[in-house]
């Protein structure tokens, strides 16, 4: 591997482009200002697709047969190798997407996490059948859980060290192989997940990585979802990307789990600790720029307590600026700033935090209403609107009213209630006092509507790379 070339993964070889001829070369964020991003980047081929996919095929026939202690070793090891290489990591994430030190210190963390669960996983009883009792006593019946064969993941940038392990390792504790599909705008922090599992000693094939121009997407793309080898693919990212994922991998009767874009609400009612509410909110819409599919998009607040929550909510914004760090990229920043601009031409007023160097500010829009652009558009980037209700039980129709169905907070001190109105709610977790942006390893975690299916996370997880198969013996 040259020193200044980014290498795929391909059947336990780094390949650089002295072993791939005609592949292409790129910077990643090339003339985004402030990052360092001068390393090249070899770009997969539609061929060199096709190579991972055979690799990950091949190496299919023996990891399947693996003892689960042996897997649960190799999955711990990879976890103590990311504690070693911890400060690498972040460093890694924050000078390639630009973000926090505190959010580089989350993707590390969660990192380790969903290795450990995952090894304590293993050995549970997820993977083990069941003996249903038939009609004819004198038969035994057996239903088997079997790994699919090679799953096709694909993370994108975010939360580069997360969602890239949470790509591939559920998918590879159930005796699955793997092909970790990068992001273009993440591929040095993918590159360190995929080569994770290469130093931790799994076998070759097992874990491949590919990482391609944003231009050769669809060509790549079609060419691993075709392959006869991949039999399921997971991808985070955006709705529109998803669309056409699913639709692709229905033409090749190949099933997806989806993790796609969320308009989440907060909901801060009469009895809430308003102190907690103004700082989980923040957390929530702020954290990573905003640039979380969990985000909190829109605040709720109860017309008794508008004007204290807002005071709070005010008094606190300077505090979390420092999590605004940049948006990915120039494309980004014109998005959000043309969704703001919609917003105060109709009307509204903006609330901004201080300057932060060159980093954009923090900004809360009072009074957004479900007219504006922003109410129903994914914002990811730094910006939450408030909308005063003055009857809770508008709270549901107007959280289910939107197409997506994520994550959702509610604010109150009444429990009971809490829960009750979070069975209401159209999303796929509701978090009571507690910010929107909330995952755990042992959670399951996903969305309904445009926010996709499927469930990442704990059993739900391994589920989602078994089939089952039955077997009667008869005497």
């Amino acid at each position: 591997m040259s020193a200044s070339t980014l290498p795929l993964i391909i059947d336990g070889r780094h390949v650089d482009t002295l072993s791939a001829p005609g592949a292409p070369v790129f910077i990643p964020n090339e003339g985004q200002e402030g990052v360092n991003n001068r390393i090249l980047v070899l770009g997969a081929t539609p061929d060199l697709c096709r190579q991972a996919a055979d690799s990950s095929a091949a190496a299919f026939a023996t990891w399947r047969h693996t003892s689960p202690r042996e897997r649960q070793a190799l999955f711990l090891r990879a976890a103590q190798l990311l504690q070693e290489h911890s400060d690498k990591a972040r460093q890694t994430i924050q000078d390639e997407i630009r973000c926090s030190p505190t959010w580089a210190a989350i993707n590390v963390n969660d990192g380790i996490a969903i290795l450990e669960s995952v090894a304590a996983l293993i050995t549970s009883g997820v993977l083990s059948g069941t003996s249903p009792i038939v009609g004819n006593p004198e038969a035994h019946a057996v239903v088997l859980k079997e790994p699919l064969g090679v799953v096709l993941g694909i993370a994108p940038w975010n939360a580069p060290l997360i969602l890239g392990i949470r790509a591939v390792a559920a998918a590879v504790a159930a005796g699955n192989t793997a092909i970790l599909k990068g992001s273009e705008l993440s591929p040095r922090t993918h590159y360190f997940v995929a080569n994770l599992f290469h130093d931790a000693g799994f076998p070759s094939g097992v874990v491949n990585f590919l990482v391609h121009r944003m231009e050769d997407a669809s060509d790549c793309f079609e060419a691993l979802i075709a392959h006869p080898a991949v039999r399921k693919c997971n991808f985070t990212g955006s709705t529109g990307v998803g669309r056409h994922v699913a639709m692709r991998a229905a033409f090749f009767l190949k099933p997806v789990l989806l993790e796609l874009g969320g308009k989440n609400f907060a909901v801060v009612l009469a009895d809430a600790d308003l102190d907690q509410a103004a700082t989980r909110v923040l957390e929530g819409a702020l954290l990573n720029s905003g640039q979380i599919c969990m985000s909190t998009d829109l605040i709720l607040v109860a017309q008794e307590v508008e004007k204290e929550f807002r005071a709070k909510l005010h008094a606190c914004l300077d505090a979390f600026a420092g999590e605004v760090t940049s948006l990915i990229n120039p494309k980004s920043g014109e998005r959000v700033q043309k969704l703001l601009d919609d917003v105060k031409r109709q009307g509204a007023t903006l609330t901004r935090s201080k300057a932060n160097g060159d980093s954009p500010s923090a900004v809360v829009i009072e009074n957004i209403s479900p007219d504006k652009q922003f109410w129903s558009t994914e914002c990811f980037g730094p910006a939450v609107g408030i909308r005063v209700i003055d009857d809770i039980s508008q709270v549901p129709a107007l959280v289910n009213a939107s197409e997506y169905g994520l994550s959702a907070a509610i604010f109150t001190k009444n429990h009971v209630a809490a829960i009750h109105m979070a069975k209401k709610l159209d999303v796929g977790a509701v978090h009571i006092n507690g910010s929107t942006v909330h995952d755990e390893a042992c959670l399951p975690h996903g969305g309904v509507k445009s926010s996709g299916w499927g469930r990442f996370g704990g059993h739900w997880g391994f589920d989602e790379f078994l089939q089952t198969k039955t077997v009667i013996v008869n005497p």
